[in-house]
């Protein structure tokens, strides 16, 4: 079974079907340009301490379920 002309899929960089396509180039052009500005203002520092915080309370979280788990079953064990 063969795909009609308009079915192909498009290869990125090609025209060929003669209608359309402009936009998508736009859009290639348009999000290079960014990620260039981006590599030139260079890497911003990464804010450690929220981070370190966001750790924190889910390992807190996580422990607190984990120990009231083990806790639950340790103490039915022994009644």
């Amino acid at each position: 079974m063969r795909l009609k002309s308009w079915e192909s899929p498009r290869r990125q960089g090609r025209n060929d079907k003669g209608k359309g396509g402009s936009a998508r180039q736009r859009q290639v052009r348009k999000q290079m340009k960014m990620l260039k500005q981006k590599l030139k203002q260079g890497v911003e520092p990464i804010d450690k301490k929220g981070k370190d915080k966001e750790r924190e309370i889910n390992l807190s979280l996580f422990l607190w379920t984990v120990l009231g788990k083990v806790s639950k079953i340790s103490y039915s064990s022994f009644i």
